[in-house]
């Protein structure tokens, strides 16, 4: 079954802004390589200041995506995030049915 996903990744602030930009295009093509779809664009929210220091860091560029994608595809690329140097946080979550449906993302029933 397909299910609707937010998904927000927090790049290194101390990458330079292409490598961070490339590393959108490999978690797009790690999405479909897993059987999954990236729903309408990516949102680059770019280079922002953090609340607090995470890892001594004070910047990371942000992206946000919503994603369509069998339940339990997107594992693999999780434990990729968590084994990554460059990536200081992300956050996968499954939307309710309703927000899927407002944000005119089809989801089987």
């Amino acid at each position: 079954m397909t299910r609707a996903y937010e998904l927000m990744v927090i790049l290194d602030g101390d990458l330079e802004e292409p490598a961070a930009q490339a590393w959108m295009k490999s978690i797009t093509d790690s999405i479909v390589k897993a059987g999954g779809t990236v729903h309408g664009k990516a949102e680059w929210w770019g280079k922002r200041q953090f609340a607090y220091p995470i890892n001594k860091k004070q910047y990371g560029y942000y992206t946000v995506m919503n994603v369509l994608a069998p339940g339990g595809a997107l594992d693999e690329l999780e434990r990729s995030f968590r084994i990554a140097d460059d990536v200081v946080r992300h956050k996968l979550l499954r939307l309710p049915d309703a927000e899927a449906a407002r944000r005119g993302m089809t989801v089987d029933a």
